[in-house]
């Protein structure tokens, strides 16, 4: 019972990373909403937890607390990055190359006909969806940095392996 208990917060972290990439999922494939470069990148961090988080539960001496610290240090990244989204969709900066924003002028009339069939990348700064007047890069932000200090301060949950 105290083993679980000492796991159940590396087990929430799991869950919730699974959720967030779920709800990411449906509202790509399910609602048809169609993710930038920027939205793409915002997954990898709970892919990164995920595996980190069956690594820690797979492997019963691993070093859950350094490991719960690593976990919160990625999901503060990731926080970092939905920040640096939400700033780009404010205009307050602009995005990077691969948010469809510059794109070359073709050279001839041939390369005119075939951008014209490729599918243009979606803009970073283009909000396609929100709730209560924020995105979802607002929200991502949230739950990540309530996600990372979780990991932080459950730390003490955990007794280290010596």
């Amino acid at each position: 019972m105290f083993f679980f208990i000492k796991k159940m917060p590396i087990h929430l972290v799991l869950v919730s990373s699974i959720f967030a990439l779920a709800v990411a999922y449906v509202s790509q494939y399910g609602f048809g909403f169609e993710p930038c470069a920027l939205c793409y990148y915002q997954r990898i961090p709970y892919f990164v937890v995920i595996v980190f988080s069956f690594v820690s539960l797979s492997i019963r001496m691993a070093d859950h607390r350094n490991i719960q610290t690593c976990i919160g240090l990625i999901f503060f990244f990731g926080a970092l990055l939905a920040f640096y989204h939400f700033g780009v969709e404010q205009y307050w900066w602009s995005g990077s190359e691969s948010c469809g924003q510059t794109q070359p002028l073709p050279m001839n009339f041939n390369e005119f006909q075939e951008k014209l069939l490729t599918k243009m990348p979606k803009r970073c700064d283009e909000v396609e969806w929100t709730l209560f007047g924020f995105s979802m890069s607002v929200y991502n932000m949230i739950a990540s940095l309530v996600l990372g200090f979780f990991s932080i301060f459950s730390r003490r949950l955990v007794t280290p392996h010596f």
